[in-house]
Order: C-alpha cells, then structure tokens, then sequence
C-alpha cells in the first residue's frame, strides 16, 4: 500500500516534474549534472547559476527553485545547503499536483496586491522555513 501511495504521488506531480526536468535540460545544457538524491533529481551547473543567480521580483537572486520532483541550483554546494527547504516543496507538489504552481503564484500575487512580502509571506514558504527552524 505505501509503494501505492509513493507511486501516485509522483505520477500526482509528475506535470511540475516534466517542467522541472525540461528546464533543466534547457537551461542547465550540457554542463548541467545531474543527481537523483531521495528519489529527487537535483540539477546544478554554471548556465543554471547564471539563470537563478539574477533578480527575481522580492529576491535578489534563487540559489534553489523546485518543480515536482526536480530541484534546479546554483551549484551542489546550493543543493546540499537547502536540500531540507526543497524537500518541503516536494511534499507540498505531491499535495497539490497540478494546481501548486497556480496556488503559490496566486498566494504571491495576492500578497504582492496588498504590499506585503510576496515571498516570506507566502504559506508556502513559511512551511518550508518552519521545517528548517530557521531560514535559507
């Protein structure tokens, strides 16, 4: 029954993971390496650290970003530092599936109306910082 319950939460996220996995492969290109560490592909490389390594709205820059099952980074070093944050992103896709990425850019876009912090505010992430006890 757990093997059941694991397999339908992968298939439940596997739209963000195709995502994950194709920007990945487009912006990491053939410099990319990549891991599967606890049944998570972790993508790193120097395009993909010029990619999150700009301003992205509220953040200066994104050392990890998560879809489904992917996390795409800065480096392994970026990885090994906020595997325990990225990893509460990829139980909360196995939650939501399909309708995570419209819920946690409506829960942004909805801070944002109301002039507070679209990123530490969003209940996304402050379940994600609440599970490190402290902040990436």
């Amino acid at each position: 029954m757990r093997r059941l319950v694991r397999a339908l939460a992968y298939l439940w996220a596997s739209p963000n993971t195709l995502l994950g996995l194709t920007l990945g492969a487009v912006l990491g290109g053939r410099t990319s390496e990549w891991h599967v560490v606890d049944g998570v592909v972790e993508i790193s490389g120097p395009r993909l650290a010029n990619w999150l390594d700009r301003p992205w709205g509220a953040m200066s820059s994104i050392m990890a970003i998560t879809f489904g099952h992917v996390v795409l980074a800065q480096s392994r070093v970026a990885h090994d530092f906020t595997r325990t944050h990225e990893r509460v992103h990829v139980r909360q896709y196995e939650r939501w599936g399909p309708a995570f990425l419209p819920a946690y850019l409506g829960a942004s876009g909805y801070l944002w109306l109301r002039g507070r912090d679209c990123y530490r505010g969003n209940p996304f992430e402050k379940e994600a910082y609440g599970d490190e006890g402290g902040g990436v």
